[in-house]
């Protein structure tokens, strides 16, 4: 039974050593209240609550040494006794004042955690007043005693705590119940187990040389400059982990570069976000982040042609030829011009683009479509060779009275060499279409043939036949199917 017992005391809670005290907050003060119960000679009234109630109160102080262990000191003021019922036992009850010393080891070594179970062991001093019930009987002094137990202390923060404590004591003597012996003589020094509850307060502050908030025994980093901020490590911090220093990082919630004081640069020009006018499309210094891409000198967003390479005064558009007319209004981008013309040449100046102009290379008028004007002569003689060339009925063979005008359309080519002739023959509707064709074509041949063999250069003159297909007078007269027999002459150049 009293092995039982004793193995029991060990199980209590440590008296005045509880704490939640760390390395940053090393003190503990604590507050306790409680009671005594007896075990010794007369009996053991240990967890046995029907017994008559003795109380306590303790106050108690401990220090951190490091995560495994505490030192504390506690000082207990109440009664103790016991009450027996039977026959032959004694009842007593005193006061009682000790003070003991002990060493505390924490079963969970976690600085912060929020259940801490502890054993603790140590020794004290335990001055005593005690006499017997019916008061005949004192037994007073101070003994040696030594301590026990375990405990649990709850931390509501970091400064609170909330414990249940408690301390096995075995007196350094037999006699403070009043027996030295039991039965057979041999008795066990008087003992006490002491149960408490009670609140703490962690005090104090740990060691810190570079003032930063956190404790040398917890800086990785000591000696950090006066104002760093730092982590729970001590290390400065570097909230956005870009490798730059909250103190030094311009932006340090959001990553960044090194090069531009820890700010992002999205698009990877060289230009922080915050000063970038394109932060998505990487650009240009000059042009405050915005990109050029066609390198013409003028940024994207003001470039009216930005994939194409231009000039400022076009708004970034292109003049391919350079004559000064942007090519989405230039008529002739590939060909310097003028912008009277809206950019195309004018070779022979005569006031029609060369695009348009029949004959560029001759200045004309522009009824001709740039082509000179045919004198009235020359038109007079073509006027008189319509019905002035006659031929053979039905065939392409030249009267000789027709010689006459020929030989001065010859002279006209000679003199004019710069005219080209279109010979274009054609009938009346008489007879089969396509026997009308044949012989406007063969007729316009043998004036060709005529005007060749006259010395004009065949490369001058075109000949063709459209019969009866574009009349200029009415077929159903003699007078009209006259005039629709002729044949016409046409200066090109």
């Amino acid at each position: 039974m009293k092995k039982k017992v004793f193995i029991a005391a060990l199980a209590g809670i440590v008296s005045l050593n509880a704490g939640a005290q760390t390395m940053d907050k090393p003190w503990n003060l604590g507050v306790y209240g409680g009671s005594y119960q007896y075990n010794g000679d007369l009996g053991n009234t240990f967890f046995n609550y029907n017994k008559a109630f003795y109380g306590n109160l303790g106050l108690g102080v401990s220090r951190y040494a490091n995560e495994a262990f505490d030192l504390a000191l506690g000082l207990t003021q109440g009664h103790d006794g016991a009450y027996f019922e039977s026959a032959r036992a004694k009842s007593f009850n005193g006061k009682v004042l000790q003070a003991n010393l002990s060493l505390r080891y924490k079963i969970v070594q976690k600085d912060g955690a929020k259940f801490v179970p502890f054993l603790h062991f140590g020794g004290g001093v335990a001055n005593y007043n005690n006499i017997t019930d019916n008061g005949l009987s004192t037994s007073k002094g101070t003994d040696l005693n030594i301590t026990g137990g375990l405990g649990l202390r709850y931390a509501v923060n970091d400064w609170f705590n909330l414990e249940y404590v408690g301390t096995l004591l075995y007196s350094g003597k037999d006699s403070r119940d009043f027996e030295s012996s039991y039965g057979t003589g041999k008795g066990f020094n008087d003992g006490w187990l002491i149960n408490q509850i009670g609140v703490s307060f962690n005090l104090g502050a740990a060691a810190d040389e570079d003032k930063d908030g956190v404790s040398d025994k917890k800086d990785k980093c000591p000696g950090t400059p006066v104002g760093i901020i730092v982590g729970k490590d001590g290390c400065p911090v570097d909230r956005d982990a870009d490798g730059v220093l909250n103190e030094v990082d311009a932006c340090p919630d959001v990553k960044g570069l090194a090069a531009i004081n820890g700010c992002p640069d999205t698009d990877d020009d060289g230009i922080e976000d915050s000063k970038d006018d394109c932060p998505t499309e990487k650009g240009l210094t000059q042009f405050n982040g915005c990109p050029d891409t066609d390198n013409d000198g003028i940024k994207n967003s003001e470039d009216a042609c930005p994939k194409v390479k231009g000039l400022a005064a076009f708004k970034g558009c292109p003049d391919t030829d350079g004559d000064g007319v942007e090519d989405k209004y230039d008529k002739c981008p590939t060909v310097k011009g003028l912008l009277t013309l809206k950019g195309c040449p004018d070779g022979d100046g005569d006031g029609i683009a060369d695009n348009e102009d029949k004959c560029p290379t001759v200045a004309g008028i522009a009824v001709n479509k740039g082509c000179p004007e045919v004198k009235k002569e020359v038109l007079a003689v073509f006027e008189k060779a319509l019905q002035g060339i006659q031929f053979e009925t039905g065939k392409s063979i030249i009267k000789k009275t027709s010689f006459g005008i020929l030989d001065n359309v010859v002279t006209i080519m000679k003199e004019n060499t710069d005219y080209k002739l279109d010979i274009a023959g054609h009938t009346d509707n008489k007879g089969k279409a396509d026997e009308n064709l044949t012989l406007s074509n063969d007729r316009a041949l043998a004036v060709q043939k005529y005007l060749t063999n006259k010395g004009v250069d065949a490369s001058r003159l075109t000949a063709k036949g459209f019969g009866d297909t574009v009349p200029v007078a009415d077929n159903t007269t003699k007078e009209g199917c006259a005039k629709n027999r002729r044949v016409e002459f046409k200066v090109i150049f």
